[in-house]
């Protein structure tokens, strides 16, 4: 039976704007030595499947630093310290496309990648979106909001045009609650 590792002593490497890392020295249950391990911590994420009456899911193209591509995604982004994933929601919804919903569901919740990161990514679908101002995405960002019919969401994920894990995972979300589409 796996058994969980003891916490020796944790501490703070490294901070930056939207992550920090600390270093967990733990004990393994098994070998009794003591290991370094280096998490990722993060404030929560949200993404955003946003639906237009007609059935258009409202996409952000965007240039991704890690990948160095451009990249097609849902909007999504940091639960901010105070506010709550579906406020982030609604924000960056707003922020990105200048679209917004008043018919909110929460469709799921996953951990990233529970090897490195501490946190947790909110999926949330937002329905009847309508666009009610210009998008006004911050200094970091340049978005171009594109509506793909969700009808051509599962064959962009098959092509690799959508190729976030996150975003792959809101859609799962969304086709296993709604396998009709």
């Amino acid at each position: 039976m796996i058994k969980p590792w003891s916490k020796i002593r944790t501490q703070s490497t490294q901070s930056y704007r939207v992550f920090s890392v600390r270093t967990d020295t733990v004990r393994s249950p098994r070998t009794n030595l003591e290991h370094d391990f280096y998490i990722i911590e993060s404030n929560d994420w949200v993404n955003i499947i946003p639906l237009t009456d007609d059935q258009q899911v409202v996409m952000v193209k965007q240039h991704r630093h890690g990948s160095n591509e451009v990249t097609l995604e849902i909007p999504g982004g940091l639960v901010d310290s105070g506010d709550t994933p579906e406020g982030a929601a609604a924000r960056e919804l707003l922020e990105e496309t200048g679209h917004a919903s008043s018919a909110w569901m929460k469709l799921g919740e996953v951990n990233p990648n529970p090897a490195i990161f501490n946190n947790r990514c909110h999926t949330f679908l937002a329905k009847n979106v309508k666009k009610i101002r210009e998008p006004k995405p911050d200094q970091t960002e340049d978005i171009e909001v594109v509506l793909i019919p969700l009808a051509e969401i599962p064959g962009l994920i098959r092509k690799g045009t959508i190729d976030h894990a996150i975003v792959i995972t809101a859609f799962a979300h969304y086709f296993l609650r709604y396998p009709e589409g």
